[in-house]
């Protein structure tokens, strides 16, 4: 059996996404087979985070800056929020290159059954920021989820006195995805959303 020392960190990688307790004790052994080519560096790289990194007052996400990289960028369209879930969605939507405007991260979805309610997120927030900064569209990037599509319902109506035009991702087909592949939930929302050929 390893030392205890050993087991608690493994027990301790296992809590991140996507470790599970295999996965946890691996990487564990790794780091512990490399100390210096691994394990101090990422000492080193976690206390700098830990240090550095904070959330941003304005979108939620995190950056060594406040307000982040994405929110003084003066080169992006700051007539329009795209709204998502976490900080990671950012991240993906930013790295696509398709989307210039701003971001507003909620930090979850509504969901009655794991006791997520609206004072949980950071709605409150959104509608001061659409409000105080004259935003001319919302896009609700929320994932096709239940709670997903709750969340998008219920930030539609609290949106809707304000003075913005509010749209959400469209939902269907993948790029280069076979229809006999893809699941029926999928396949109706592509169907609903489809669109006059040019």
């Amino acid at each position: 059996m390893a030392a205890n020392e050993i087991e608690h960190l493994i027990r301790l990688m296992g809590r991140l996404p996507g470790l599970g307790p295999r996965s946890a004790r691996r990487a564990a052994l790794s780091l512990m087979k490399h100390p210096d080519t691994l394990l101090r560096p990422l000492i080193e790289a976690l206390g700098t985070c830990r240090d550095a990194i904070s959330i941003c007052s304005t979108c939620g996400n995190l950056d060594s800056h406040d307000p982040c990289s994405v929110c003084a960028d003066r080169d992006r369209d700051r007539d329009v929020v795209c709204v998502v879930q976490e900080v990671e969605d950012l991240w993906a939507m930013d790295r696509s290159g398709s989307y210039r405007g701003l971001f507003h991260i909620l930090g979850g979805t509504l969901s009655a059954l794991d006791g997520r309610h609206p004072e949980h997120l950071r709605i409150t927030a959104l509608l001061e920021r659409v409000e105080k900064d004259g935003i001319g569209e919302v896009i609700l990037a929320l994932g096709a989820t239940v709670d997903g599509q709750t969340t998008a319902h219920y930030l539609g109506e609290r949106l809707r006195p304000l003075a913005c035009r509010v749209t959400r991702l469209a939902y269907g087909l993948p790029v280069g995805g076979e229809l006999n592949y893809l699941d029926q939930g999928t396949l109706d929302a592509a169907m609903k959303a489809r669109q006059l050929l040019a």
